[in-house]
């Protein structure tokens, strides 16, 4: 018989075909495991497949007191109460770095839009204005990247993916990170102090109480009116109100988003104005970081069930 792998969050069916074929999958939809299933079903349920952002405490372990393993679709493991996990000897893993390029590809692709202003220019050319020669202040030219100070915020696998990209463009990088690193950028100190420096601050840190609104209205204040900041990691990392005052009173320049602070829903201020401009959160959502992603999944899940370690475990220290 299949071992049971309750599926905790909510996950297109497409994306669990290849645990399907391993293990026996309870998949809630992202309701109630007890609503969607009986007692007898859920009865022995020792690994979990959750997203990481998905709120998961210790409340929630205590249902399933055989629980052994919590594993988390992707990178991330925020929603997890790691604390609570180990208490209760439950080990917890991700997939580190598997989608780390596509990430660092659409923070790429979120700064070059939001520096040259594409989105504003593609509704140039649609509206007839451009036709028309018909003046536009939004199409002053901007700053390229060529010696562009960009500001990297947390250089781990994304991070540093995303300082290659940027000097391959010719851009000056500094970063900011808990740990100085040996690597061909310019260490700051504090968040500040990159702030202050760079003109594009890109948003690569891993979330956490210690990161919660790091991002506020002082650091993008010394961003300043030509800054652009871009974050790909989690919505919590910037003060979403800060940041909408910020871009309507132009302390910032513009802004680049594929994360929010409440998702699926990006707030209505920030979808009504011109210079921000974003995404659904489809920094890791190419195939190829899915097939990664998945292999880490069927990695710590038959490293569990196998009784050994798992080999994508997290990481706390």
């Amino acid at each position: 018989m299949a071992d049971k792998v309750l599926i905790y969050s909510r996950f297109p069916k497409t994306m669990m075909a290849r645990f399907a074929e391993r293990f026996d999958l309870l998949d809630t939809g992202g309701k109630s495991a007890h609503e969607v299933f009986s007692a007898a079903e859920l009865g022995g349920i020792r690994a979990l497949l959750t997203a990481g952002g998905t709120p998961l405490g210790g409340e929630v372990m205590d249902l399933f007191p055989e629980l052994g393993a919590i594993v988390c679709y992707g990178t991330g493991y925020d929603g997890i109460d790691l604390k609570a996990a180990a208490e209760r000897n439950i080990a917890v893993g991700h997939s580190p770095g598997a989608n780390a390029a596509s990430v660092a590809d659409i923070a790429m692709t979120l700064m070059l839009a939001t520096t040259r202003r594409i989105l504003v220019a593609d509704q140039y050319v649609r509206s007839g204005d451009w036709a028309a020669s018909k003046p536009s202040p939004m199409m002053r030219p901007q700053a390229g990247l060529p010696g562009r100070r960009i500001g990297v915020y947390g250089m781990g696998e994304i991070g540093r993916k995303i300082a290659a990209r940027c000097a391959a463009f010719e851009s000056e990088v500094g970063y900011f990170s808990r740990t100085k690193h040996d690597l061909p950028y310019q260490y700051f100190p504090t968040l500040e102090a990159l702030a202050e420096w760079c003109s594009v601050l890109m948003i690569a840190v891993r979330a956490g109480a210690e990161t919660q609104h790091a991002v506020n209205a002082e650091i993008l204040g010394r961003l300043g009116a030509d800054g652009h900041v871009v974050n790909i990691s989690r919505g919590s990392v910037i003060d979403e109100q800060a940041l909408v005052a910020a871009l309507t009173d132009k302390t910032v320049a513009g802004a680049g988003l594929d994360v929010y602070e409440t998702e699926p829903h990006a707030p209505g201020a920030l979808t009504a104005l011109p210079n921000v401009v974003l995404a659904p959160h489809i920094g890791g959502h190419t195939l190829d970081s899915h097939v990664a992603m998945q292999s880490c999944v069927l990695a710590n899940l038959t490293a569990f069930f196998e009784g050994r370690p798992l080999p994508h475990a997290v990481k706390t220290a």
